[in-house]
């Protein structure tokens, strides 16, 4: 099976698996694409490892944070 089949099928039944949970059918829970890079040394993998554990303390500044469109809407 090929990468983009595996993450597209995870994508899709966690989504409805989280939008069962929130009463949200239909909603979006995930961005369309996704990133793909090939791992080459002990280097990168540091880098990623750092990515992946602060990335989501982020997540309150990012611009498509719920809170952020939320006030562009009532401008």
């Amino acid at each position: 099976m090929l990468l983009s089949k595996m993450v597209g099928y995870f994508k899709m039944n966690s989504a409805k698996q989280i939008n069962r949970l929130r009463g949200t059918p239909g909603q979006p829970v995930w961005q369309r694409n996704y990133y793909e890079h090939v791992i080459r040394n002990e280097t990168d993998l540091q880098e990623t490892r750092e990515y992946i554990q602060n990335n989501p303390l982020k997540w309150l500044e990012d611009e498509y944070h719920p809170d952020h469109i939320r006030r562009r809407g009532d401008s």
